[in-house]
């Protein structure tokens, strides 16, 4: 493993959140820590350059800068509110882009969010252009990478029972369905996956349940299964609501496709007929 893959893997990845809607994003103080920044006023100062390159890129600095106040503990047991910052990906990259080039790990930092920066807005461009099979082969394959992460997330706050974990979060999300349910509504038998039978929209639906029950999970750092399971109802349910004050469709109401992911990954493996 090279350095760069040490540190996406163990720093700047393991720092970053998500807010409800799903957006990415770091906070300025976590980052500070990473970058070796050792006080706030000097890091301040690095960032103040960053919004100035944001500004001369001709990008709208409260898009990727946002102020927001944090409140930490104190030894006495108090708490007191400190200024912190919600920085994007191309803000970090800016971020870091302006440190200070003599430390290793600002290297590694620039190299780590330009490579990252670009993979994204590459793989958002090829997501537009892509057609439904394809999209649900991408969303799959993130939403198996982020249900182990869910898994881990769930096992350290003390879950043992993970299929019934699982049903809290489907539950929330199809109005009191558990997967037993939805698998009977959409036809399949006992041992077929249920997300291998979604279409695009249902995949991301459910990868936003994942993704943000995880995050859920570590950021309050929630302990002990039955807490662990209604954080999971809820961020379905939540999911589930925000869905319906866009006006989606509700995911018990979507289509099941006629072909399975597997199905189509055989037909990619195949040798197309000239």
């Amino acid at each position: 493993m090279t350095d760069i893959e040490k540190y996406s893997e163990k720093i700047f990845e393991d720092i970053k959140h998500y807010t409800e809607e799903g957006i990415e994003f770091w906070y300025a103080r976590e980052l500070q820590g990473v970058l070796e920044y050792k006080k706030w006023g000097n890091f301040l100062n690095v960032i103040d350059k960053a919004k100035e390159a944001c500004k001369n890129a001709q990008q709208s600095v409260s898009n990727h800068f946002a102020d927001v106040g944090k409140m930490v503990s104190l030894g006495s047991g108090s708490e007191r509110k400190i200024e912190d910052i919600m920085l994007s990906r191309y803000a970090c990259y800016l971020t870091v882009m302006n440190g200070d080039p003599r430390k290793e790990v600002i290297a590694l930092g620039q190299t780590y969010f330009a490579v990252q920066t670009r993979k994204q807005e590459v793989e958002e461009n090829e997501f537009q252009i892509m057609t439904e099979d394809e999209r649900r082969l991408y969303l799959r394959n993130d939403v198996k990478g982020f249900n182990k992460k869910l898994a881990t997330a769930a096992q350290e706050a003390g879950v043992e029972n993970f299929g019934k974990f699982q049903n809290y979060g489907y539950r929330g999300l199809y109005n009191g369905e558990t997967a037993a349910d939805i698998k009977s509504r959409k036809g399949l038998s006992k041992n077929q996956d249920i997300l291998d039978h979604m279409g695009s929209t249902e995949l991301a639906a459910n990868y936003f349940r994942i993704t943000q029950t995880e995050e859920k999970l570590r950021r309050e750092q929630i302990q002990g299964e039955d807490k662990a399971n209604q954080t999971h109802y809820q961020v379905g349910k939540k999911v589930r609501q925000t869905i319906a004050e866009l006006g989606g469709t509700m995911p018990e109401e979507l289509p099941t496709p006629k072909k399975s992911i597997k199905q189509i990954e055989k037909e990619q493996k195949q040798p197309r007929k000239k």
